[in-house]
């Protein structure tokens, strides 16, 4: 586990260790539960997932300059399809009793 001031160091040079990884998608949940009052959640998540697809793309194109798509759209469902499969395995997101 790294110290404070690793943490800071590391965001200083724009790399993200793990509890700044999941704050910084607290707040992606964060605006998505503000849109979610005035938008339905079954668009909601499609326009969250177009936006990731996105700014992804972006990435893959202009930043790591990847030539073989095909193979970084593998990677990128492989590791979205964990990611989903993690969260809907973690209790913290059932419904509360009574709801259904």
């Amino acid at each position: 586990m790294t110290n404070r001031r690793e943490r800071r160091a590391a965001r200083a040079e724009g790399t993200l260790d793990t509890a700044s990884f999941l704050q910084t998608a607290a707040r992606f949940i964060d605006l998505a539960n503000r849109e979610n009052r005035k938008i339905q959640a079954t668009d909601l998540h499609l326009a969250f997932l177009w936006a990731a697809a996105r700014y992804n793309a972006h990435v893959a194109k202009a930043v790591l300059e990847v030539d073989e798509h095909e193979a970084f759209v593998t990677d990128m469902v492989e590791r979205y399809r964990e990611m989903l499969r993690q969260n809907l395995a973690d209790p913290e997101l059932d419904p509360p009793a009574g709801n259904g």
